[in-house]
């Protein structure tokens, strides 16, 4: 990914989306809506796949598509599921290690920043 997409998160908004992410179930969800790229799933496949249904999967996307992870779009009679914050996703990661080793006498050269 390009540098130039990253977007540079506060710790208020960092801590947000992590909590939205602090649930094993949640975390499946969006993992499962990342291996489906762009195009989505409906909802009833994501529930087939994540083993989660009913109220707790419509939960579970409320709080995910709050965090702006992920969006519902109705297609015909199916809601489609797709994450749609990759440069999100990928800013959470750079938020944890951009300070990496900033404390370090010598900075460990087996850590990789690009």
């Amino acid at each position: 990914m390009k540098q130039e997409h990253i977007i540079d998160l506060s710790v208020e908004r960092a801590a947000s989306t992590f909590a939205a992410l602090g649930s094993e179930q949640r975390l499946s969800v969006l993992r499962i809506l990342v291996r489906a790229g762009d195009e989505g799933i409906a909802i009833g496949e994501l529930g087939e796949r994540s083993g989660i249904t009913g109220s707790t999967l419509t939960h579970h996307m409320k709080i995910l598509t709050q965090a702006g992870l992920v969006q519902q779009t109705k297609r015909g009679r199916s809601i489609i599921c797709a994450a749609v914050a990759y440069d999100q996703i990928f800013s959470l990661s750079q938020f944890l290690l951009s300070e990496c080793c900033a404390d370090c006498a010598i900075p460990h050269k087996d850590h990789h920043h690009d």
